[in-house]
């Protein structure tokens, strides 16, 4: 089969991970990627699949390829004037449920309306999918292999990982600030802050004894693999959550919020607190770090779980649902 995929741009973000992930997996499997973007080349990560770079979506040639699969609500009028009926909807998050995005939410709720079938990341994203159109069906995500390495036992002070861009509210970075406050209170820690930008104007970024911007792929891969717990602080419009599932598969235990894309995954495989809970997600953080056995149990739990998430897992869904659908 011949699959293109539109992306916006070739920025740090997990949306462009994952589509470039989908892009390799299938190449891997004897198919035709090809990830046509209006972005520079792609420096933060590997890629084996083949790349074409445009000014506008419609300078690409797709009329050869069986499907072309939009990315970002942005991308899929573009895709579905481009390709009509070969046209797919990859949603890796409602968009309109985005602060950000207010002030859109018409046009997105348009672009959701129009009649192109949907893939998701996550399962609770189908239904939501399916208000608008009812042709919706979970494929699920991708972590790169990097991620899946031995997790040594280490000493010295635990380090903490908190990981997203404090603008984007829907990552709850503001609830991790209250829940590394709290935790402080009864343990001691260093704070290891990631965000593909720079720290927001008001974000208490003194909290962090580290603070690191943009790690391509191999870098974020060492830095988690030399933490001891990962705070998941998203709220419920998070469509997936990749860092956290990066960390389990780096046998990193989780302290997760209560929200349907991390519940989705299994059970028995983090600390959960309620969405917005800082006070309950730092009591989580002190206990667990006061207990080794703990750690450990949720470290093999979350590396069992987040096995469903390994390249060849997805790719089989993935490379079913395009067969199943040629034209």
């Amino acid at each position: 089969m011949r699959i293109a995929y539109l992306l916006e741009d070739t920025e740090l973000a997990g949306g462009i991970r994952v589509a470039a992930a989908h892009a390799d997996v299938l190449t891997a499997r004897g198919h035709d990627a090809v990830l046509v973007t209006k972005g520079g080349p792609l420096t933060w990560r590997r890629s084996r699949a083949r790349w074409q770079h445009v000014a506008s979506f419609e300078e690409a040639d797709l009329t050869s390829f069986d499907f072309v699969v939009a990315t970002f609500w942005r991308t899929v009028e573009p895709a579905f004037r481009i390709a009509g009926e070969r046209t797919i909807h990859f949603c890796q998050g409602y968009e309109g449920s985005f602060t950000a995005y207010a002030a859109l939410k018409p046009q997105i709720d348009a672009v959701y309306r129009l009649p192109i079938p949907k893939i998701t990341v996550s399962p609770h994203l189908v239904d939501i999918c399916r208000q608008f159109h009812d042709d919706a069906t979970y494929i699920g995500q991708i972590v790169d292999e990097e991620f899946y390495q031995p997790h040594a036992p280490r000493g010295g002070t635990p380090r903490v990982l908190l990981v997203g861009p404090m603008q984007a509210d829907f990552k709850g970075i503001d609830v991790g600030y209250d829940a590394v406050r709290r935790a402080r209170k009864h343990a001691a820690f260093d704070l290891v802050r990631v965000s593909q930008w720079i720290p927001a104007d008001d974000e208490p970024a003194s909290l962090a004894a580290e603070f690191h911007v943009g790690l391509p792929t191999a870098e974020m891969a060492k830095l988690v693999a030399s933490c001891d717990v990962f705070l998941g602080p998203s709220r419920h419009q998070e469509g997936f959550g990749l860092p956290a599932a990066e960390a389990m598969a780096s046998g990193v235990p989780a302290i997760l919020s209560a929200i349907p894309s991390f519940r989705s995954w299994g059970e028995d495989f983090a600390l959960f607190a309620d969405e917005g809970d800082g006070a309950a997600m730092g009591d989580a953080l002190a206990s667990l770090l006061g207990d080794a056995q703990l750690r450990q149990r949720l470290a093999r739990r979350g590396r069992e779980v987040v096995e469903q998430f390994r390249a060849e897992a997805t790719g089989a869904r993935l490379e079913n649902y395009f067969v199943g659908r040629v034209l």
